[in-house]
């Protein structure tokens, strides 16, 4: 038997249990556990008792109950254990499928004790009647027909009423152990029987109870699947019919439409026009223009190493790189927030990580660094090159050409090595490199939020990019904002201008440039401070 790992002692996901590259809790590194979603599962078989409780309230569980009641003491002669037809009278439109066809004659019974205690009245049956292929169709005697929008109405409100209020959503999942009681089959320990006597009479002991009723609710289906991987399938297919239909006979609704209705049917502003420079931000990008400036004033007014250039080449080109990006997206303040943004802030920490990391590693690295380049750009020429003609555009030739020219490659000695490997440094990680060169906690702190916004990851998605449907009957699914994130975060925006500058600086240290020219090019900065 595979020893489970100790959890880890240390670091952000301390109590955690590693699993290779995974980090697992303590409770999913069990294995036992598993998330259900109810709502989209079982609240369609439970439809019922639902629409039953919007329409006549508290009321209506004990009319279920007195339902429960008298079903069961119409079939007690059948051959057929008591704990069966308890089952079968849990609320669940399958379950009253399962009972009728083990016991046909329960289906006559079902019917009549219903319409004795008004347990379908015609609200309740126009509602189920909206449905094709649900479970139980025999238990009202109605044509399938289009739902009104009073049909709708009341739909919305059930559904949001046992959303909203966790003691009625106990009360139809309580159904299950009232049957259990009046067959005789209900077993649990002393404390939990004593907690649900006077339930959910006694106000004070009410809150415990309904958890009870909750959890032992998720716990007996739990058991059932468990011992019938099955049991759940015809629940399932109609849950998928139900929410299927939902959103042919209802629209999404979006939250600004709420409270364009809530604020008296005025219009809503999106948030789609360009952002203006906010005005204690507008000196940005001449400032970081100006820093750059300086940076290539200090480099050419200094001694240059011409004779091993790569060095130079490659931290002026990088920290170009990082003020091209930073200057352009000052220029739009739209670009000034975390979702439009990430990838200044990524790329600022990244070109740091490489040049300090670089400068730890013998002067060769500069070089490997460029041919790791030029062979990656013959890769992308030969892809190039893959395109039929017939679909090939007119760039694509001057595209080709110009790859070819950044790969440095012979015309006519095919010397350029290309390599695949994740990075220059032999394959190595951004990451790796930041440990190395003493940035590990820069990558974690900035790198890595930043990179699961550039890629996607479903998180910076769901905040960024989706909002909620407020059609409760479309189960609270994600739909595309029509709304832009907010830009012109100034804050955010003068991070890059101060990551630029330590850039630069740190720069120009590495390569020991002369301090008079360094000193001379930024004094324009002791100036503007005086």
């Amino acid at each position: 038997m595979r020893r489970q790992q100790a959890p880890q002692s240390s670091g952000p996901l301390v109590g955690h249990v590693r699993k290779g590259r995974q980090y697992l809790s303590p409770l999913a590194a069990t294995g036992v556990l598993e998330i259900g979603d109810w709502v989209r599962d079982d609240l369609p078989d439970l439809l019922w008792p639902v629409l039953t409780l919007a329409e006549l309230g508290t009321s209506g569980a004990v009319r279920f109950i007195r339902w429960q009641a008298a079903v069961q003491s119409d079939l007690a002669e059948c051959q057929v254990k008591r704990s069966f037809v308890a089952d079968g009278l849990d609320g669940r439109f399958t379950s009253l499928d399962r009972l009728v066809l083990e016991i046909p004659e329960a289906r006559d019974s079902i019917k009549a004790r219903a319409a004795e205690y008004g347990l379908l009245p015609d609200s309740v049956a126009a509602v189920l009647a909206s449905y094709p292929e649900r479970p139980a169709a025999w238990l009202i005697d109605r044509e399938l027909v289009a739902p009104s929008q009073a049909v709708v109405d009341l739909l919305c409100r059930a559904m949001l009423e046992i959303l909203k209020d966790g003691h009625r959503e106990a009360i139809v999942k309580c159904l299950y152990i009232w049957s259990a009681v009046q067959a005789g089959t209900f077993s649990s320990d002393a404390t939990t029987i004593e907690l649900l006597k006077p339930y959910p009479n006694d106000l004070a002991t009410r809150g415990r109870a309904d958890t009870v009723v909750r959890a032992s609710w998720g716990a007996l289906r739990g058991m059932l699947l468990h011992n019938d991987p099955t049991y759940f399938d015809a629940a399932g297919k109609w849950a998928r019919v139900f929410w299927g239909i939902n959103s042919m006979i209802t629209h999404c609704v979006r939250r600004r439409s709420v409270d364009q209705k809530r604020s008296g049917g005025e219009s809503m502003p999106e948030n789609t026009d360009p952002s203006p420079t906010p005005e204690d931000g507008a000196h940005l990008r001449q400032f970081a223009m100006d820093l750059m400036s300086s940076y290539v004033e200090a480099l050419e007014t200094a001694p240059a190493r011409l004779y091993d250039q790569e060095r130079q080449e490659v931290h002026s080109g990088l920290v170009a790189r990082a003020a091209r990006e930073v200057i352009t997206a000052l220029g739009a303040p739209d670009l000034w927030c975390m979702e439009h943004g990430a990838h200044v802030g990524r790329m600022l920490v990244e070109v740091r990580i490489y040049l300090q990391w670089m400068a730890l590693q013998g002067p060769e690295i500069y070089r490997s660094y460029q041919e790791y380049g030029a062979g990656k750009a013959k890769l992308y020429s030969r892809i190039a090159e893959e395109i039929p003609i017939e679909q090939a555009g007119a760039g694509v030739k001057e595209a080709v050409e110009e790859l070819d020219r950044l790969s440095h490659n012979h015309d006519v000695i095919d010397h350029r090595v290309v390599d695949t490997r994740d990075s220059f440094a032999g394959g190595k990680s951004l990451r790796a490199m930041a440990e190395e060169c003493g940035l590990i906690d820069l990558y974690r702190r900035s790198y890595y939020m930043s990179s699961g916004v550039t890629h996607s990851e479903w998180w910076s998605v769901e905040t960024h990019c989706m909002e909620r449907c407020m059609n409760v009957l479309h189960r609270g699914h994600l739909i595309p904002s029509l709304s832009l994130s907010s830009g012109g975060n100034v804050q955010l925006a003068s991070a890059w201008v101060d990551q630029l500058y330590a850039l630069i600086r740190i720069s120009l240290q590495i390569l020991d440039t002369d301090k008079q020219a360094v000193t001379h090019a930024f004094s324009w900065l002791e100036e503007a401070d005086e």
